[in-house]
């Protein structure tokens, strides 16, 4: 699988750099590099990469205005890399693949292509499937009934019953079953279990894919509860109200996350 893949930048040494450092990535390919924001929506809506590498601070369009103007084309997957850190939850909002800080250190940068190739899986396979099921929805609707009821029937088995979290030095094995709720602080998930908190290195939009929905979802923009830990519900003003889980911790739903809380009305 080649990452046909876009740099922008208005630092032409930065994008050296970065293309000195994509060299040792063999399926990595960078179609083209832009120096300032309209020249990348260009390349972007001419070339369709997989991937761009989006410095943040440019002249005139920055790397946000970047991606509000490509809202009515299908977005390629974005990694922000730009010298000022106070940037990250903005871009994490933008659903953004990663977020990379001058100087980009090698290590770094591989984390972040591994996380690329999963997303890009993931679409493709999404793309495929949906390609064979309009191909026997076509000739064989018969088939895709018994798909869908099959698909229902082993969704579960989708998401991980084990997430494995590297923290302090240690890997721990979580079991999803025990996570309380989770927080995101950046570009870090603060992990809460009934006894012990941990710190995972990644983004809420990937975790959430990890997850089972039916029992994991989003209160709040920045928080994800367990479900089925959820004790009590107690309204509060304009809308909002809190979950009390079983520790005993309350975590407030926000109005944009009242759906959630209607499952536990009766």
């Amino acid at each position: 699988m080649t990452i046909r893949t876009i740099l922008v930048d208005d630092e032409s040494l930065a994008i050296q750099g970065m293309e000195h450092r994509l060299a040792a990535h063999d399926d990595v390919y960078v179609v083209d590099t832009c120096s300032n924001g309209r020249e990348a929506i260009r390349s972007i809506k001419t070339n369709k990469p997989d991937l761009v590498f989006l410095d943040i601070q440019m002249p005139g369009f920055d790397g946000f205005s970047v991606v509000q103007g490509l809202m009515e084309v299908e977005p390629p997957l974005f990694v922000f890399v730009t010298a000022y850190s106070d940037h990250a939850i903005r871009a994490f909002e933008t659903d953004a693949t990663d977020y990379l800080v001058k100087p980009v250190e090698e290590s770094r940068l591989a984390d972040t292509l591994d996380r690329v190739r999963q997303r890009l899986a993931e679409k493709r396979s999404k793309q495929e499937a949906g390609r064979l099921m309009e191909a026997l929805a076509e000739h064989a609707p018969d088939a895709v009934d018994d798909l869908t009821d099959s698909g229902d029937a082993h969704a579960a088995n989708r998401y991980e019953k084990l997430i494995n979290i590297k923290d302090r030095g240690q890997i721990f094995r979580v079991d999803v079953d025990t996570i309380e709720r989770i927080d995101a602080a950046g570009d870090y998930m603060c992990i809460y279990t009934g006894d012990n908190t941990l710190i995972l290195r990644e983004t809420m939009k990937d975790l959430e894919r990890r997850l089972d929905p039916r029992r994991f979802q989003r209160v709040h923009r920045s928080t994800i509860v367990n479900l089925d830990l959820v004790k009590q519900v107690k309204p509060h003003t304009n809308g909002e109200c809190f979950l009390v889980l079983g520790s005993g911790a309350q975590v407030k739903v926000s109005r944009s996350y009242r759906d959630v809380v209607a499952r536990f009305v009766h």
